[in-house]
């Protein structure tokens, strides 16, 4: 997915995963995946999506800063 936000481009075809978190199982229209991402130049965003019935029914894209990616991951 690619999005862009405030003029910064994010992209998941083009930028490395540093953490996946997957929840349910493969089918499972409540399941959803969250995936921690960071761009070539530092920068870092969340990517979610999962079922129809789950709480990211449709692809989304969040920027997220270095002081709150350790909070980010506490909460998982």
């Amino acid at each position: 997915m690619r999005a862009e936000i405030d003029g910064v481009v994010y992209d998941t075809s083009s930028s490395t995963i540093d953490k996946k978190f997957t929840y349910g199982v493969p089918g499972d229209p409540g399941g959803f995946e969250e995936t921690l991402y960071v761009t070539g130049d530092g920068k870092y965003f969340v990517y979610t999506f999962g079922g129809k019935n789950s709480k990211y029914p449709v692809e989304n894209v969040m920027p997220i800063s270095r002081e709150d990616i350790k909070s980010w991951l506490l909460s998982r």
